[in-house]
């Protein structure tokens, strides 16, 4: 019989499990200790963070909302509770549970970062990183802070490519750097130019997300006589996409639950050629594997391609307009180009309408249909002149985030202050995707959020027919929609300048809007098939391998 005496043992090895990322083995753990001591406040919030790493939301908030119930003085359950409620849009209330947390323990990094997280879901980036700024006056490695840091950045307007790669560069020294030096690399890869290439992709996103359609496509057109694909997944919920992804995979390993080193070794016994990230700094990104430097080639793309700062990843795929070749010697990667930046599996064509409702409605409406989150006072200013000069035009915000009414009102009152009336602007909430597709049935031209802009959503928005306003800025992230525009010859879309955008988005002639909605389609099979695509992309990799075939052995 186990004594109560061993609860406090068993909640500590409950979250050693969950910190090497056994999340199954710590439940189990924690599991024993509440039920020996179920008001045992501790375990109740590593179950809560455990659950989380799972995505099981609703238990997860039990966990945290059970331990609060017998102490509301738990910091961390407030901030647990507050995590939660960002995944679920409920931004007002998870700021509120944050502001609990922080007022019980003032100099809490934790707290400090996820308050900083509520303002950057609000699209306030600049504030949202000075909490950053402050939990990391605290302790300057705490990874939480940097890695939501860099993510921010790339919606500030003030931020440019130097301040953007600096940031990724202090995640290098503070965190990579450590990693890195802890084991040799050697590898026992054969050097034959030639033979088959093995890939490994590495990502949380192997599921029913955005970026998984920026790189499906790659992997269902991968050659396999001459690519052999295996896929690295940390995805935490799967589903029928992650079947697709597994059907396409030579080999699947899901690798949720393993410790960085034990995936690391996995990828060296598996002798991959040539490992790519997905991810980047984003959510359930694998870094700390990728500074350890596993595979003797390391490419980061697609899912966050805005650059990494680890020296241990050889290239960054990318094209001349996202990084233009006065920026690149501030990235820690070598910049390799492709035909686009991105491409996304073309949509299902029967969501697309050929007539652009202009024609019926007769007026212009125009379409954000990108994140909240990415909606700035800079991209607000441009979009309330744009109203301003078209008195008859609407505006439709379509995002998840909008089921939280106090994210209405916020948005309202921010337009408000340039004299756009709320009854000009409407709001959808949460779809399927086919619900979010369709949408542009309603929409004559999109706006490309400033300065963050959109990547998939760009790409839907033209697979749709709907044309998209975008303006070049001083970053990748700001830059992603313009260098798709281009890459589909409609740089007559993309502006330099406030003015220039303003421009482009009035000059909306149905006569024009219908020609573009007709022609879009065979555009981009023209330039950005997905087949061709890829055979761009194995290009790149084959030309890689021959280089490190041609170099100096391990």
């Amino acid at each position: 019989m186990v004594k109560p005496a061993h609860v406090p043992a068993l909640n500590n090895r409950g979250a050693a499990f969950k910190d090497l990322r056994q999340p199954e083995k710590a439940i189990a753990e924690l599991n024993l200790a509440l039920a020996i001591d179920p008001d045992c406040t501790d375990a109740w919030i590593n179950r809560g963070e455990t659950l989380l790493v799972l995505r099981r939301l609703d238990e997860a908030l039990a966990s945290f909302d059970r331990a609060l119930s017998i102490d509301a003085e738990q910091s961390l359950a407030w901030l647990g509770r507050a995590n939660i409620l960002l995944l679920t849009s409920r931004v007002a209330d998870a700021l509120a549970a944050c502001q609990r947390a922080i007022a019980i323990e003032p100099n809490s990094v934790r707290a400090l970062t996820q308050i900083g997280r509520c303002h950057a879901f609000q699209g306030d980036a600049d504030v949202a990183v000075s909490f950053f700024d402050r939990a990391l006056a605290i302790r300057p490695d705490d990874e939480s802070a940097l890695a939501n840091k860099i993510w921010t950045l790339d919606f500030s307007a003030d931020c440019d490519f130097a301040r953007h790669q600096a940031a990724r560069s202090e995640w290098w020294r503070r965190i990579g750097s450590n990693i890195s030096t802890e084991r040799p690399s050697q590898y026992e890869n054969g050097r034959d130019p030639s033979r088959r290439i093995v890939l490994g992709y590495v990502s949380a996103e192997f599921r029913r997300r955005s970026a998984a359609y920026s790189f499906r496509p790659v992997l269902e057109n991968h050659d396999k006589s001459r690519f052999e694909v295996i896929c690295y997944s940390a995805t935490p919920i799967e589903d029928d996409v992650t079947g697709s992804f597994q059907r396409l995979a030579n080999r699947w390993r899901n690798v949720l639950q393993w410790p960085d080193d034990q995936l690391a070794d996995c990828i060296r016994a598996d002798k991959v050629d040539i490992l790519i990230d997905l991810s980047g700094h984003s959510d359930g990104n694998r870094l700390r594997t990728f500074a350890r430097k596993p595979a003797p080639i390391q490419v980061t793309a697609w899912g966050h391609g805005t650059g990494t700062g680890l020296p241990t990843i050889d290239y960054l795929f990318s094209d001349p307009v996202a990084i233009p070749a006065e920026v690149r010697h501030l990235f820690a990667e070598q910049i390799y180009d492709l035909p686009s930046l991105i491409v996304i599996e073309p949509p299902p064509a029967e969501l697309r309408c050929s007539v652009p409702p202009v024609m019926s409605n007769g007026y212009v409406t125009y379409g954000v249909l990108n994140r909240v989150s990415k909606i700035s006072d800079a991209a607000i200013k441009v979009w309330a002149r744009i109203l301003s000069a078209d008195v008859t035009s609407r505006l439709l915000i379509k995002d998840k985030l909008v089921d939280d009414p106090s994210i209405q009102r916020l948005l309202l009152e921010r337009f408000a202050c340039h004299d756009i009336a709320p009854a000009r602007i409407s709001f959808q909430g949460s779809t399927s995707r086919e619900g979010h597709l369709a949408a542009h049935r309603c929409v004559d031209i999109c706006l490309d959020p400033l300065p963050q802009g959109g990547g998939v959503t760009t790409w839907e928005a033209l697979y749709m027919g709907v044309p998209v306003v975008a303006k070049l800025g001083n970053g990748v992230s700001s830059r992603v929609a313009g260098a798709i525009l281009s890459s589909v010859g409609l740089s007559d879309w993309v502006a330099a300048d406030d003015d220039g955008y303003v421009e482009i988005a009035l000059r909306s002639a149905p006569d024009r809007l219908r020609r573009i909605r007709s022609e879009l389609p065979s555009l981009i099979e023209q330039r950005c098939g997905a087949a061709e695509y890829t055979r761009a992309v194995e290009e790149a990799y084959r030309t890689m391998w021959q280089t490190y075939c041609g170099g100096i052995q391990n």
